[in-house]
């Protein structure tokens, strides 16, 4: 975030909570934000693991100004419920989505994605491709994201919780350890600051939920089993879809572009971020607001 976003933060999320609500979808009190004129176009957010829907708070107010803005905590993360099964899936968080936009009565949206919000958004992006889906879709952006399983290079800590050994890790690791960890993915220039790492954290332990990470964490499996379906949307797709990819990733940068290109999948749209790791949208705001405008205005 840049340096008039660091500021005050707490404030800033206390605010967040404040405005948004809490709907039931499909069972679960899930947190959602609905701001904007409605006179807008629509843009529905879906963020990444293992984090919530404050991961837009640093381009939320620009955005603002161009679109209606919804967003949600998914199951399990956030603010909404966080129950401790071993059935999540990226199929059901879909599913709550879909839940969302009937609620809100959502009729022609673009989405903006990123990391496991990713592959929920190929899901539904599938589902609007079969007629099957919830509202129109108009366009999709992607930002770092494991959009295809041979390419997504899980950290260790991810692959120790899909293990046997997950509940044990779970249990055994606090803020020192998440915050080393979370920081390797964002770029050498652009780490999270003290302040940034307690509020993710903070999140992150509401509801008690760092005691399902290692349920949540089962996405890993799904992209596997879904491959073909989930890479098929971005082939099939009949809608403008974007990238805009923090290089220095190391889970999905670079190399994760080169893949997409590879596979002749429909890209309409791609901003690079040079020094930009896993969170290009609390990293580099500025960055990557300019960059989905230019898509949204047709602009190359």
């Amino acid at each position: 975030m840049n340096t008039q976003n660091k500021s005050n933060l707490k404030t800033a999320l206390a605010s967040w909570k404040a405005s948004g609500e809490w709907l039931e979808l499909k069972g679960h009190q899930i947190f959602v934000k609905d701001e904007g004129p409605s006179d807008l176009p629509v843009l529905l957010l879906i963020h990444g693991f293992p984090t919530s829907s404050w991961d837009w708070y640093g381009i939320w107010d620009t955005l603002k100004s161009r679109f209606r803005l919804v967003t949600l905590d998914m199951l399990g993360f956030g603010y909404s419920d966080k129950p401790n099964v071993r059935t999540y899936s990226i199929h059901g968080q879909a599913d709550i989505v879909e839940a969302l936009v009937a609620a809100k009565s959502l009729d022609q949206f673009h989405v903006l994605a990123h990391d496991y919000g990713d592959t929920v958004a190929q899901e539904l992006l599938a589902r609007q491709q079969q007629g099957v889906g919830a509202g129109t879709w108009l366009s999709c952006c992607f930002l770092n994201g494991g959009l295809f399983p041979e390419t997504h290079r899980a950290i260790l800590t991810q692959k120790l919780l899909l293990s046997p050994l997950g509940p044990l890790l779970n249990k055994l690791s606090g803020y020192k350890q998440f915050s080393a960890r979370f920081s390797s993915v964002f770029g050498e220039q652009s780490k999270p600051t003290e302040e940034e790492l307690r509020i993710f954290w903070a999140l992150i332990n509401e509801k008690d939920g760092k005691h399902i990470f290692h349920n949540l964490i089962t996405y890993m499996r799904d992209r596997k089993q879904h491959r073909e379906r989930w890479v098929n949307a971005l082939h099939n797709s009949t809608i403008p879809l974007a990238l805009i990819n923090g290089s220095v990733d190391p889970v999905s940068g670079a190399h994760m572009v080169a893949r997409y290109k590879e596979l002749k999948c429909r890209l309409d749209y791609l901003g690079e971020l040079a020094s930009i790791g896993h969170y290009p949208q609390v990293e580099d705001p500025a960055g990557v607001v300019q960059h989905f405008i230019n898509f949204i205005d047709g602009k190359k």
